[in-house]
């Protein structure tokens, strides 16, 4: 049975990752908490090359083919969550290295409660007001009014049902778009299924909960945003690439839109030099959305889950 040597525990940018779970007793002759992002594929191929064992920090850290030729002593990498679109899984079977996930957390209500952190935070100018009251100055803005108004829900999935649902809960008038949404179980959710114009050229907050693919990268370009109306603010926690972020800059700018919250980007961490970072009317957190205490419980406790059965010559969770 394989025994783990050297453990590489990627992305702990919180130096947390120690405490949530007992890594001594994996009996590994070195445990290493990278703290850092390691950067490109060469910097991750220099960092990582001695381990046998590698733990993602979900899409964090990617691991297509040409990373995975270049890590010979890698035996098991484990992702944190039941699944990561950044690891090329068919090429890693093919090199013998076995990949195992995690549980998450269901049904993902730190990223739904981020969600409406964003809103709050937008809406009622809460960082500006924040920096002011610390300067010496005092209410300065005007918030806005989010009873009455309309949500626009962009995938009501997993996510996107419960953001529907605190909505209504504030009395917005809540609508949903997806490609394959189906009328009658938005209506059962207490929301109106409308067309993807509709609902950018209507709703007071647009937020949106898809997952990335082909289809949804980009969905969101120059002729979308262009439909929004100029008090409109833009939500995003589900991935950066959904939005032409060239595009969302620009509006932001002109005064096309109300405003954005952005908890994630097309490249993370985000740029030193991103134009994002003095892009006017934005809050912007540093992918938040599913780093809580109980998440990073569930993810450590079961790496190390993940390591031990592998030692054992029974991998569970397996990708």
């Amino acid at each position: 049975m394989p025994q783990p040597r050297r453990i590489a525990v990627l992305d702990d940018y919180q130096q947390v990752a120690s405490t949530y779970a007992d890594w001594d007793a994996l009996g590994a002759e070195e445990v290493t908490f990278f703290a850092e992002h390691l950067g490109d594929a060469d910097g991750v191929v220099a960092a990582l090359e001695p381990y046998d064992v590698v733990v993602a920090m979900r899409e964090r850290t990617a691991f297509p083919a040409d990373v995975l030729d270049r890590l010979g002593n890698l035996r098991l990498l484990v992702t944190t969550g039941p699944g990561n679109a950044a690891i090329d899984v068919e090429a890693a079977r093919a090199r013998g290295v076995t990949l195992s996930g995690t549980g998450g957390v269901s049904p993902s209500t730190p990223t739904v409660e981020m969600t409406w952190a964003l809103i709050h935070a937008l809406a009622r100018h809460v960082p500006a007001e924040d920096r002011a009251v610390r300067e010496g100055r005092w209410q300065h803005t005007v918030g806005r009014d989010l009873s009455g108004r309309r949500l626009g829900v962009i995938g009501l999935g997993g996510l996107g049902r419960p953001v529907a649902t605190v909505g209504l809960a504030f009395g917005m008038d809540v609508v949903a778009w997806s490609q394959h949404l189906d009328p009658e179980d938005a209506r059962a959710a207490g929301v109106t299924a409308v067309g993807k114009d509709e609902l950018l050229e209507t709703s007071d907050v647009v937020t949106i909960h898809l997952k990335l693919s082909e289809r949804t990268t980009g969905l969101l370009g120059r002729d979308e945003l262009a439909r929004m109306t100029p008090t409109a603010l833009l939500i995003n926690t589900s991935r950066g690439p959904i939005v032409d972020e060239d595009a969302l800059v620009e509006a932001l700018h002109a005064g096309t839109i109300g405003g954005a919250g952005l908890d994630v980007f097309g490249t993370e961490p985000l740029p030193a030099d991103s134009p994002l970072r003095t892009a006017p009317r934005t809050v912007l957190t540093p992918h938040l959305g599913y780093v809580t205490e109980g998440t990073y419980d569930v993810f450590f406790r079961g790496a190390v889950e993940d390591i031990r059965a592998w030692a054992d010559g029974a991998p569970i969770r397996e990708l």
